[in-house]
């Protein structure tokens, strides 16, 4: 306890002469004065801040956080079906890419070619000619080629 609290937790001094222990005394014939007290109301200690809103506010950024790291997760993922369909998709046309290459080839051989022609009655020629297209001239000695 401090002084000043001990001062205000004393009782008032009496006046000089009168015994320890008795009132104050008035004046005969004075109004009698209200006893004054030198206590007075201390108000309480501040009371200490709940920490509930802080923690309320940390777990809903944990929360927050963790949901976004979620959806983006599931978002990559997605992403990443997509990416292999594309990639299979791509493989695929590839291959047949290359079947279709293999094919063409196959078709241009010349033995292939002379097969097809003599299937469609055309006969080989055994001599040439050919035609200048800036005049329409006729070069070499074409005849016509023999069926058979």
């Amino acid at each position: 306890m401090s002084a000043a609290q001990s001062s205000a937790v004393r009782a008032p001094r009496s006046a000089p002469g009168s015994a320890p222990g008795s009132a104050p005394r008035s004046a005969p014939g004075a109004p009698a004065a209200p006893p004054t007290s030198r206590l007075h109301l201390v108000p309480p200690p501040a009371r200490a801040r709940t920490r509930v809103p802080f923690v309320a506010l940390c777990m809903a950024v944990l929360a927050a956080a963790l949901l976004t790291v979620l959806l983006l997760n599931t978002a990559m993922a997605q992403g990443e079906y997509e990416r292999y369909g594309l990639a299979t998709r791509l493989a695929q046309s590839a291959q047949r890419q290359q079947e279709l290459v293999t094919e063409l080839d196959e078709a241009a051989a010349p033995a292939k070619l002379a097969a097809r022609a003599r299937a469609l009655g055309m006969v080989p020629s055994t001599t040439g000619g050919y035609l200048r297209l800036s005049d329409g001239a006729v070069l070499g000695d074409p005849t016509p080629a023999a069926g058979g």
